[in-house]
């Protein structure tokens, strides 16, 4: 794939080596097309195996590098959906590029960012000893760490992947439960399975979880044990208080990495409990080999719609209150 700049700057001629890649790139009725043109403001033609942006000079040199880097998953072996558009449309308009040294591969898809919060979260999982990912619903932060953490066991640099979170808002109090423990803990488990089953074949993920290679559990069972050459992953941590997560973080053991992540906005702990996600973050301000990423609002990748309900809570909880340093709001922040 060639791009050139013709008639005096005003227009981009792209020309493609592999026609028969044309039409996933265009998408059905060319709603990938439309999608582009719809987002950044810009007309697209084709004929053959040409295709020619016109447009304001940003937009257009925008929607080049979204066209590039479409066609370069394509000639991947990679899919293209109307999401993957919207994606490379928001990392080429903050200047960053496709880049296949952090994209991660499953045995059942390719994940790779889908917005430069995302990609920074995806360079500290895979760099840092331990890495905290807050932000709202949607933002990817549980999913990607997963993807992380089963790729390093396909690959052999972990011997065992842990998934864990409270097993019940405010405490893990299963008792009144009905059914035996499996049954008790397993609703609350159900997001890091479904997770786990995206990555992985279903026989997959079940000769691994009997073999002990991979584990989902509560936070509870995490007590008194070390953790050795694992991936060890801590979910809804704002619920946890800051005895049970200075008891998480302290079961890091040799050759291990381990990802907390939480919404700081959707704390369930009884009043007056401060979460231990929030005294985490306190403590360990500044220590080396911890990084701290931070999504907002606009990095939610779900439904559009996810996105404008995550907004209008945000708007009306700024409304009613001005926060109580719970939250550590303002940026991301990377150390």
């Amino acid at each position: 794939m060639t791009s050139t700049d013709v008639a005096a700057g005003e227009t981009v001629q792209i020309r493609f080596d592999d026609n028969t890649l044309l039409p996933a790139l265009f998408g059905q009725h060319d709603e990938h097309l439309l999608q582009i043109e719809q987002l950044l403001d810009v007309t697209l033609r084709y004929r053959g195996n040409q295709l020619e942006i016109q447009g304001p000079e940003t937009a257009r040199g925008i929607a080049d590098r979204v066209i590039a880097d479409l066609y370069a998953l394509l000639k991947g072996g990679q899919e293209v959906a109307p999401a993957d558009v919207q994606a490379a449309v928001r990392m080429a308009a903050a200047g960053n590029q496709g880049d296949s040294r952090i994209a991660i591969r499953t045995r059942k898809r390719t994940i790779t960012p889908r917005n430069p919060m995302q990609a920074r979260y995806l360079e500290a999982l895979s760099e840092s000893d331990l890495t905290f990912g807050l932000g709202p619903a949607g933002t990817g932060k549980t999913y990607l760490a997963v993807a992380m953490a089963v790729t390093e066991l396909i690959q052999g640099k972990v011997d065992r992947l842990i998934l864990s979170r409270p097993a019940v808002e405010a405490g893990e109090r299963l008792g009144f439960l009905p059914g035996d423990l499996q049954e008790k803990i397993d609703p609350y488990l159900r997001p890091l399975y479904d997770a786990l089953y995206d990555m992985l074949p279903g026989d997959q993920v079940a000769k691994r979880l009997s073999g002990g290679e991979i584990e989902v559990a509560p936070l509870a069972f995490m007590r008194g044990r070390t953790l050795s050459r694992a991936f060890i992953i801590l979910d809804e941590a704002q619920n946890t208080s800051a005895m049970q997560m200075k008891m998480f973080l302290t079961r890091l053991g040799e050759g291990s990495r381990m990802a907390v992540t939480g919404d700081m906005s959707q704390i369930d702990l009884p009043s007056g409990t401060r979460s231990g996600l929030a005294d985490a973050l306190d403590v360990l301000d500044g220590v080396n080999g911890v990084r701290t990423v931070r999504f907002g609002e606009s990095d939610v990748v779900r439904h559009s719609m996810v996105t404008r309900i995550v907004t209008a809570y945000n708007a009306r909880d700024r409304l009613k209150s001005s926060g109580d340093g719970d939250d550590h709001g303002g940026t991301d922040r990377n150390r």
